[in-house]
This record gives structure tokens, C-alpha cells and sequence, in this order.
């Protein structure tokens, strides 16, 4: 599929533009604060924006549509529980964080459970981070790869060494403004695209809802209330709003927003319009999902090439080349072999490449590159961040000074860059089952990190060895509800793996953290009771 010179020169100058913003406010970076909290002035409208690109990553910007593509509307679940996950950040969390006067979101976990968890919790952040960079820059760049016959190790760097400059020269300011930027261009190319989707069909929208709604593409799934072991809509809601607990709540990346806000008004407003901005537009994409699927029911041949394309992917991932003698017969055998599922997140991005004209293409694609572009920016400022706050001043050099904090940040932005992109290199090549278990690891680690939070401001008395009992537990229970539904787990231990869904993971082992949190607490077992552990001491 061609991509043209107009196409080129809109996606030359939208990686430009992004560069020599970070470039102007090169000279703002005065102080350490000024680069990871903006001087702590910014407009809540800004952060919030920030808030909404860094959350619609480019894995959502492809998936959502390929979900409603494939399914129907269940993820929207995910969607509604956000508000009430943003309602419980705005009361409880985020005054904790504006009153502590710290950077770091687990400086907090020091004060009230000591140095082990605040360590825990940032070297988790920091390891989840490199995967996290690396994923979203591969799953970006591989449909542009076979699209575009692009090379895709040459997408990576590029991006990667677009990303950490702008990071690295702006701070957090300049991260945040392109988030703001790519937040406007993510809008603008997911309603164009929907605009010349709806055109191509000769019925227009009607033509469109009638078809999915036939294939019952709009529904949000089983409401039984009764089945844990699916995801139902009870299930998925549930999983939406502590996971959503987990990224509104104690995500590094959001906090230091929040922290940058100029008022407590305006960090609640930033929370906010972050958080509503993204319900709606996850209705955009899912509804383009839905169009997708009835314009593929017309163009059978256009889905052919989709499964083409998903194949041949397949196969660069295996490293099978092109100048194999057996690549044609393996192509075929893939393509048999591909199923529904393995079809959405590829529709969108085929949609784009052969239907859209010239100019147009370029800025959705563009717009692919924004979301995966947002995402990483912030994780390289929050990692540095935490790199310079929680290991090199509270281990190493509590004496240091300003200049020596914004040399570690320039220098933890290079080497989180470095990783990150490093990382999105070897998942050109890794099999998806070593992928699949440093996922099923970030589950674990990530619902206990959400389980010590929520415990530590429902049990308030709760310290020392009685904490780390709780949370032990907790991590346990996780890994068992997580690591018994894998291949992993011994074939003759099926009747003790867990019967719910994968979904409720998160919601069970913080939930079951407050819980026995409470029970030490009723019989008296609460540790030590030193005030420098308690939050409201900040």
C-alpha cells in the first residue's frame, strides 16, 4: 500500500513539530522541580489532557476498535467504572499526594509502612516500564511494518530517539504540552476516520447500525449477575474500577499531574476531564469498530488482505523472511489456521492505509504514532523521576544538590529511553509466552502495589511486621488466582486452580487485603505505632 509524499511530509512535520516543543522549553528546566512538576503551576485543563493521551495508548487507539470489531461493547464496561475510580482519587488520594509536598507517589508508602514498600513499589514501576515503553512502540510500529512495507526495527529507533529527546530537553512541561497536542490530533484522525468510514457505506449510518446491530455488535455482553467465571458486565465493571483505582490512584505517571497542578481545584479538574474526556471518545472507537465490521461484511476481499496481513506479521515475528522457499506455503497455513480474534487490532489500521486519501492517511497515522508517542514520554519522566527521588536522593545522596537531581533525570531519561526502545527490538523477535509471563508477573506485583495503598488508608493503624503480613498474604492469593490460570500451573492441580475470571484477580487480592487488614486491626495486632509512619504527618 502506498504511502505518498503528502502523506510523508504531514507525518515528517507532525514528529518536527513535536521535537521543537521540546526544544522550547529547554530553557524553563531551571530546577529539578521544574522538570518533573513543572514548577508546580500548570492549568488543570493541560493536565487533564495529558491525563486522557497518556491513558488512550496506541494498544487502545487499535484495540478498542478491534474488540467491537470482533465482540460487541463489553470493554465500554471498563469505561463507566472510571468515573467512580476517579470520584475515590479526587477524595482520597489526591490530597494525599498535594499535602505530602513529595514527587513521588511511594514516598508515601515509606511514611506509613516503611522504606520496604516504597522500594517495592518504585522498583516495580520502574522494571513495568520497560515493558510497558517497549510494547506499545512494537505493537505500533508492526501493523506500519507489513502496511507500509516500512522496516520495522527503523520505526522503533525513530520513535524511540523522537520520544526521549523531546522528553529529555523539555521535562515534564514539554511532555505534557505534546500530550496535550497529540490528545488533539488522537480526536481529530479517530473523527475523521469515522467520517469517511460512514461515507463508504452506501446506506451511511443507518446502513451501519443495522448490520451490527443485527450481528448484536452493540451489546455489552452477559448481564448475569451470578457468573464470575466470564466477563460478564458485572465482572468487567468490577475490573474497571480497581484497575482504574490502579492508574488514577497510585500510577506514578499521573500523580506527578496531579502534583503539577497549580491548585488542589485544579489537579481535581485535571482528574476530571481526563477521566470523562475518556469515556465518551472509548465510545468513538468502539462504534468504529462496530462501522469496521459492517464495512468488512460489504469488501470480503478487503478482509482477505486483512488476514494477509495478520499472517505475514506472524510470520516476521517467528523470523521466517521473505526468501524463504517455503514462505508462500507457511502464509497459506497461517492464514487457515487465523482466527476472528486475531483479526481486530489489525482492521483499523488496514482500514486507514487503503481506504483513506492522501493527507488524511498521513495524519491518522500520525495519530497512531501520538498515542504510542504520549504513553512513553510519560513513562520516561515518571521513571525518571522515581530513579532520581526514591533511589539516588533517599539511598544515596540525601545531601545532593539541584544540579546533581537534574543530571540524574536527564540521565535516567536516556537510559529508560535506551531500555525502552531496546525492549520494543527484542519483541521483533520473542515468542509471545515469554511476552505472556512478564504480564502475568506485572498483574501480580501491579494488584499488590493497588492492595497496599488501599490498605494503608482504610486501616490507618495498621504498620510494620502486621503490614507485611497482610500484604504477603495478598501477593500469595494474586499469584495463585493468576498463576493457576496459565500453562504454568500442573495439569493435576486443575481442581485447586482458580475458578473466577482473570479479570477479578485485582479485585480480589486488594480486596482481600483491606479485609484481613481489618481483622488485625479488631484484635488488636497493629505493629508499630511511630508517627513519622503516618501519612497525615506530611
Amino acid at each position: 500500500m502506498a504511502f505518498t509524499g503528502l502523506d510523508y511530509f504531514v507525518l515528517v512535520a507532525y514528529f518536527v513539530a513535536i521535537m521543537a516543543l521540546g526544544f522550547y522549553f529547554w530553557a524553563r528546566n531551571r530546577s529539578a522541580d521544574d522538570f518533573t512538576a513543572g514548577g508546580r503551576s500548570l492549568p488543570g485543563w493541560l493536565c487533564g489532557l495529558s491525563i486522557f493521551a497518556t491513558y488512550l495508548s496506541s494498544i487502545s487507539y487499535l484495540a478498542l476498535p478491534g474488540k467491537a470489531f470482533v465482540s460487541n461493547w463489553n470493554a465500554f464496561m471498563y469505561s463507566l467504572a472510571i468515573p467512580i475510580a476517579a470520584a475515590i482519587a479526587v477524595r482520597w488520594f489526591l490530597p494525599l499526594y498535594r499535602e505530602s509536598g513529595e514527587v513521588s507517589a511511594y514516598s508515601l508508602l515509606e511514611r506509613r509502612f516503611g522504606l520496604w514498600a516504597r522500594l517495592f513499589a518504585s522498583g516495580f514501576y520502574l522494571l513495568y516500564q520497560v515493558a510497558r515503553i517497549g510494547v506499545v512502540m512494537y505493537l505500533m510500529a508492526l501493523p506500519m511494518a507489513v502496511l507500509f512495507g516500512w522496516d520495522i526495527r527503523l520505526v522503533i529507533v525513530c520513535t524511540g530517539v523522537v520520544v526521549t529527546v523531546y522528553s529529555f530537553v523539555g521535562g515534564i512541561v514539554a511532555v505534557i504540552w505534546a500530550d496535550a497536542i497529540q490528545a488533539i490530533v488522537l480526536l481529530a484522525g479517530a473523527l475523521l476516520a469515522l467520517a469517511v468510514l460512514l461515507m463508504g457505506m452506501p446506506g451511511g449510518p443507518g446502513e451501519v447500525i443495522a448490520i451490527a446491530n443485527e450481528a448484536d455488535k452493540f451489546s455489552l455482553g452477559d448481564t448475569s449477575f451470578g457468573t464470575f467465571s466470564e466477563s460478564t458486565v458485572w465482572v468487567v465493571l468490577a475490573f474497571g474500577l480497581f484497575d482504574n483505582l490502579r492508574n488514577f490512584g497510585v500510577d506514578q505517571s499521573y500523580v506527578q499531574r496531579y502534583i503539577a497542578s497549580k491548585t488542589d481545584r485544579e489537579a481535581a479538574k485535571s482528574v476530571w476531564l481526563g477521566a470523562l474526556l475518556y469515556v465518551p471518545v472509548s465510545a468513538l472507537f468502539l462504534f468504529i469498530g462496530s462501522s469496521l465490521f459492517a464495512f468488512y461484511q460489504g469488501h470480503p476481499e478487503d478482509l482477505n488482505e486483512v488476514k494477509t496481513i495478520v499472517a505475514e506479521q506472524q510470520l516476521m515475528q517467528a523470523g521466517v523472511l521473505l526468501d524463504d522457499p517455503s514462505y508462500g506455503e507457511q502464509l497459506s497455513k497461517a492464514k487457515a489456521e487465523l482466527t476472528n480474534e486475531k483479526l481486530g487490532d489489525r482492521v483499523f489500521p488496514h482500514f486507514i492505509a487503503a481506504q483513506l486519501p492522501q493527507g488524511i492517511r498521513g495524519l491518522l497515522i500520525a495519530a497512531v504514532f501520538a498515542a504510542a508517542m504520549s504513553t512513553v514520554s510519560t513513562s520516561l519522566n515518571s521513571s525518571a523521576t522515581l530513579v532520581m527521588s526514591d533511589f539516588y536522593k533517599r539511598l544515596f545522596r540525601q545531601d545532593s544538590t539541584d544540579a546533581q537531581h537534574i543530571w540524574v533525570l536527564r540521565a535516567s531519561t536516556i537510559v529508560w529511553g535506551a531500555l525502552g526502545t531496546g525492549m520494543a527490538l527484542v519483541l521483533v523477535r520473542l515468542t509471545d509466552s515469554a511476552l505472556d509471563i512478564w504480564w502475568t508477573l506485572s498483574g501480580v506485583l501491579g494488584a499488590g502495589i493497588v492492595g497496599l495503598f488501599l490498605l494503608g488508608i482504610t486501616n490507618p493503624k495498621l504498620r510494620g511486621t502486621p503490614a507485611v503480613s497482610v500484604f504477603a498474604a495478598g501477593v500469595v492469593v494474586i499469584a495463585w488466582m493468576t498463576i493457576s490460570q496459565t500453562a504454568v500451573w500442573p495439569a493435576d492441580w486443575t481442581d485447586f486452580a482458580n475458578p473466577l475470571h482473570q479479570f477479578l484477580t485485582i479485585v480480589v487480592g486488594p480486596s482481600l487485603m483491606i479485609l484481613l487488614g481489618w481483622v488485625l486491626v479488631r484484635i488488636g495486632w497493629t505493629g508499630n505505632q511511630a508517627s513519622r509512619n503516618d501519612w497525615s504527618d506530611s
